[in-house]
Formats: structure tokens, C-alpha cells, sequence
């Protein structure tokens, strides 16, 4: 485990209004369309904002179904999880919504993500699945080898195989495209880790929210913890950025981290206080997007 920290340039950070103060903006991303576009939990609506400014919310059938991550799928629309609802929803760019019953509806599908074969790859926090689901809307349900692990974000590797936190195992998880299932336990007590994505090279980087700190496990399994400042910052999310480096969430501390690929960190602080950040993106001009819960989204230049 190493502590390392830098203390740099504050970026420009904006914040934008996008939502009431009660809807939870939560996870992020940019779409193929360039827009951001973000889940609002606890209103039901998906949400996008374009390069203007311009605010457009698409409302669910079901507004407590809890909408949560949401990522773009290889047929260039955005995929999301319904974890009350226990379904895959998907929606067009031009905003055309379809929503997927899961088979065990009570799953609680939490993180989503393209796979290499095509399909979309999810997690189902409440048993312990890991899920497959075709452009199509086939669903296919894969049990883990344990139960009670809560498996949480989900990410590709540079090996073709799905990597994925599990929560109250203190472990990440691979799975590969075939079925096979291998966990690695984390060496920190508590680290309950919940955010994960593809680094530079064959890594991938995760949160632990319990712990306080950065990971990176490289597909051989090798793993790397980076202490955060304040252990108390409860990171939640993580986003891969072009550079290299890896940006995140600290929920706890209303502040947005960076780490190199050699674990450096810098911290900023966001404007406004207790504003709740969870989901975090980068795009392709290297702007950093973040969910904030009060009800904004905030741009880090």
C-alpha cells in the first residue's frame, strides 16, 4: 500500500443545474451523440445535455425504479440499470426508451458495461449475479460461486474477460466471456469496493469506499492499493481518462481525485459543499463530467 500525494493547479470546475435537488443525478456518461447524458435515481428520468446547455429528461415508466449506471452500447444507444425495477432499460439517442424484465426481478442490477462479444455485461447486487444482455434483449443470468458478495460495478479488461467489484466481499471478480468465474480477495479489511475501470496497459482501477483508497489489479491479479489523504472520503466512482490517469469520486469528502498510472494523487474541491458526487465520466476532449445528487452535473476543464 503507498500514500502519495501532489498538490497542483486548481482546474476550472462549473457546476449546472440539471435536475430539482431531490431527483439524484448518479451515474454519468458521454454519449455517442457527444451529449452527456445521466441517470436521475430517485425521480426515474434519464437525462442529456448537449453542447449548448440544453437539458432534455426522459421519463420512465416506473419513476421508482431507480435508474443507476448507464454506459453506451455497441449499437450507439445508452444501456442502464433499474435496480428497484429489476431491469436493463435502453434509449435512443433521439430518446426512444425499451425496458427489460430481468428473470429474477428482484436482482437489484446495479453496474452495466460493453463487453467484447457485442452484449452488455451487468451485475445484480441483491443475488449475486452477473448478467449478459444481447443488443436484442436477450438475458442470460450467470451465479456467482458465493452468495452475499454484492457485486457492484462491472468493467472490460484488456484481456477480453469482465472484471467486477464485489462489495461486501472486500474482492474483485473476473468473469470471462464463457462463464468462468475467479475472485481475488483485496488485502485491506473493509475496503468494500464499488467503482472499476479499464486503466492504462492490462490494469483496472477500482474504489474502495470503506477503506479509503485507489486499487489497481492487473489482469495476472496483481494488486495495488494507493491510501487517499482522507481515509474518510468514501470514493465511489472511477473513469479512465485518454492521458492515461484515472479520475474519481469522494463522496464523503465533496471533492474529485486524480491518480497517474503511477499512483499520484491530486484532490480538488468541488464548489459546492456536501453536493454528493457519485458517478464520474471522461470525454473524448479530456473534459471530466460529474453527478452530483444535489441536482447538478459539474465540468472539470
Amino acid at each position: 500500500m503507498t500514500d502519495s500525494r501532489a498538490v497542483g493547479d486548481h482546474p476550472k470546475i462549473e457546476e449546472f443545474a440539471v435536475a430539482g435537488q431531490g431527483d439524484g443525478p448518479y451515474g454519468i456518461t458521454v454519449g455517442p451523440d457527444g451529449a452527456v447524458w445521466f441517470t436521475l435515481v430517485h425521480s426515474g428520468h434519464i437525462g442529456r445535455r448537449d453542447a449548448d446547455g440544453e437539458v432534455t429528461l426522459h421519463r420512465l415508466d416506473l419513476p421508482d425504479s431507480a435508474p443507476s449506471v448507464i454506459t453506451t452500447g455497441p449499437d450507439g444507444a445508452l444501456w442502464f440499470t433499474l435496480a428497484k425495477a429489476g431491469a436493463i432499460g435502453r434509449i435512443t439517442t433521439d430518446g426512444e426508451i425499451t425496458e427489460y424484465e430481468l428473470p429474477t426481478p428482484d436482482g437489484g442490477p446495479f453496474g452495466i458495461t460493453a463487453g467484447p462479444d457485442g452484449a452488455l455485461w451487468f451485475t445484480t447486487m441483491n443475488t449475486d449475479h452477473i448478467g449478459r444482455i444481447t443488443v436484442d434483449g436477450e438475458i442470460t443470468e450467470r451465479p456467482l460461486v458465493c452468495d452475499g458478495v454484492f457485486p457492484s460495478a462491472i468493467a472490460c479488461g484488456a484481456d477480453g474477460a469482465l472484471w467486477f467489484t464485489l462489495n461486501k466481499a472486500g474482492a474483485i471478480g473476473r468473469i470471462s466471456v464463457d462463464g468462468v468465474v475467479a475472485l481475488h480477495p483485496l488485502p485491506s479489511a473493509e475496503a468494500a469496493p464499488v467503482g472499476i475501470t479499464a486503466g492504462p496497459g492490462d490494469a483496472l482501477w477500482f474504489v474502495e469506499i470503506g477503506a479509503g483508497q485507489v486499487g489497481r489489479i492487473t489482469t495476472d491479479g496483481e494488486i495495488t492499493e494507493f491510501a487517499l489523504p482522507d481515509r474518510a472520503a468514501r470514493p465511489h466512482a472511477i473513469a479512465g481518462a485518454p492521458d492515461g490517469s484515472c479520475w474519481f469520486t469522494e463522496w464523503g469528502g465533496n471533492r474529485v481525485g486524480r491518480i497517474t498510472a503511477d499512483g499520484e494523487i491530486t484532490e480538488y474541491d468541488l464548489p459546492t459543499p456536501s453536493s454528493e458526487p457519485h458517478g464520474i465520466a471522461v470525454a473524448p476532449d479530456g473534459a471530466v463530467w460529474v453527478a452530483l445528487e444535489i441536482g447538478a452535473l459539474a465540468r472539470i476543464a
